[in-house]
């Protein structure tokens, strides 16, 4: 006979899934080139992380796994999907206080959305944020994590980019 497992470990089994799926979709989405099998990782990573944080995770949590799936999406070159995500995320890290950090990934993913989508204006715009963003962060570690998403997203064609 077997027992169910308690709601707590349910919890926590399912934090861990959230969790290991995100890292997983981030990795792949900072990779300078990825086959099309990678790619499909990434995305149906992407949406296991938002899948599990639904579940367990705060508001916090849905924000960041929205983002990421805009992130991916726009990665992919499928703006419909990538703006329906971003406007998931964007009140939370750019409608209300923020970690500094997460206002710059915010800005960065809206601009790699903008770009996916053919609006130079706001790709320039929210790209140009994002770099002076990464500017005043504080921590190493915050400044290679969106220096790593910045890599990945096209700068603007108007010479703004640094």
């Amino acid at each position: 006979m077997t027992t169910e497992p308690s709601a707590e470990d349910t919890a926590t089994w399912h934090r861990r899934v959230a969790a290991q799926a995100n890292n997983r979709a981030w990795d792949l989405a900072e990779a300078s080139s990825r086959t099309a099998e990678e790619d499909e990782d990434m995305l149906q990573a992407a949406h296991a992380a938002m899948f599990f944080w639904k579940r367990v995770g705060d508001a916090g949590h849905r924000a960041h796994a929205a983002q990421l799936l805009a992130h991916v999406y726009a990665l992919l070159r499928l703006p419909q999907p990538a703006r329906h995500y971003l406007a998931q995320s964007e009140p939370h890290f750019l409608q209300q206080p923020s970690a500094p950090w997460e206002q710059a990934l915010a800005h960065a993913v809206a601009g790699h959305v903008a770009a996916a989508a053919g609006d130079a204006e706001a790709h320039a715009r929210h790209y140009r944020q994002a770099e002076r963003l990464l500017a005043t962060l504080d921590h190493a570690e915050d400044r290679d994590m969106l220096a790593a998403t910045l890599r990945v997203i096209p700068p603007p064609h108007d010479g703004t980019a640094a």
